[in-house]
């Protein structure tokens, strides 16, 4: 092997030593110029008979779809494996070249299929893989830069070959995998778009593999999974004189009072908001008034079933944003009460 150039001063200099290196607006748009064009080249030569192949293949694969790669593009690998496996058609998963070639390729099953993606599709790993996966009765396609013939080895170890346009990498030496991996990524995520289509994939089913984050909370989370219940509800009845009600009114940390009869119908709700405007209009005179008096009897409301996502865009809507919605059934029960408060808690 060869010696690597031992780099001086300042290309080698510790963070904080030497001449401050700066990267401006004019440098960038050039790049972003070429990454465009380099894109578009690539949107303008795929062979879409090819992709719609690939696509197919893991449309009808008996078994599971495992992804691989080296280097750069094994972490693309890695990306459209757990992608595919988010959607819950297919078992997914990513076979580490290295790791295969001493024993994790048992977990290869006749009828599974190997996804092998190089820029180069030259790579020693991948070449000494493809074999062994043929012999355990999997189904193999390359995803390469280089077109099939003998400057792509693995095209022809391969069932199906996807052939990615490259025109060139945007990096000073035209080596560093900065638009192949780009290329790679955005044709894997556009099939496993096409899948989800084909499929008829439904935001139920989508939600099912996504419990947690932004995703599953805002696609799961029903307003009875976040709402306040029972005893946690700020409930008075309307003649109730209002200065009675304040402990009821701040305790329960909903910012208002619940108005209801004595089988639990919505009456009306009383805020904060609406104590302050009655002490300022009435002074005194606020002594002697009922919740009922002052109550708002007109309140947004909304359902138990309702999607938690749907209560804080019901919140925010005209004509003035509110803190929380009254939850209550088909004849006007209230069963809980869903506050804003309580919609970012959950991560909502």
């Amino acid at each position: 092997m060869g010696s690597l150039p031992v780099l001086s001063s300042p290309e080698c200099a510790p963070d904080g030593q030497g001449p401050r290196v700066k990267v401006a607006a004019s440098d960038l748009a050039p790049l972003f110029d070429a990454q465009r064009r380099h894109l578009d080249h690539f949107f303008d030569r795929l062979d879409l008979t090819q992709a719609a192949a690939f696509a197919q293949a893991l449309l009808d694969a008996p078994g599971a779809v495992f992804f691989t790669g080296v280097g750069k593009s094994g972490i693309v690998a890695l990306k459209l494996a757990q992608t595919l496996a988010s959607l819950g058609f297919a078992r997914a998963g990513f076979l580490s070249p290295v790791d295969a070639l001493h024993g994790d390729i048992g977990s290869v099953f006749p009828g599974d299929v190997l996804v092998l993606l190089s820029k180069s599709g030259a790579s020693d790993e991948l070449l000494a893989l493809a074999p062994c996966a043929r012999a355990k009765g999997a189904q193999l396609i390359s995803l390469t830069s280089a077109a099939s013939g003998a400057d792509c080895p693995l095209a022809a170890a391969c069932d199906l070959n996807v052939h990615l346009p490259l025109q060139g990498e945007v990096c000073p030496f035209g080596l560093a995998p900065v638009t192949s991996t780009a290329i790679q990524m955005v044709f894997g995520d556009t099939v496993v778009a096409a899948i989800m289509e084909a499929r008829r994939l439904t935001r139920d089913q989508y939600a099912s593999n996504h419990p947690a984050g932004k995703i599953g909370k805002t696609l799961i989370f029903k307003v009875k999974d976040v709402m306040k219940k029972q005893n946690e509800l700020p409930l008075c009845k309307e003649g109730d004189m209002i200065m009675d009600q304040l402990t009821e009114l701040t305790s329960k940390g909903c910012g208002c009072l619940l108005v209801v009869d004595d089988e639990y119908h919505l009456i009306g709700t009383f805020t904060d908001g609406d104590l302050r405007r009655t002490l300022k209009a009435s002074g005194p005179a606020i002594f002697n008034l009922t919740v009922g008096e002052m109550c708002n009897r007109n309140p947004r409301t909304i359902t138990a079933d309702a999607m938690a996502v749907e209560a804080m865009e019901k919140m925010e809507s005209p004509p003035s944003p509110v803190q929380f919605l009254p939850v209550v059934d088909h004849k006007n029960i209230v069963s809980g009460i869903i506050t804003l408060h309580g919609l970012v808690s959950a991560g909502l």
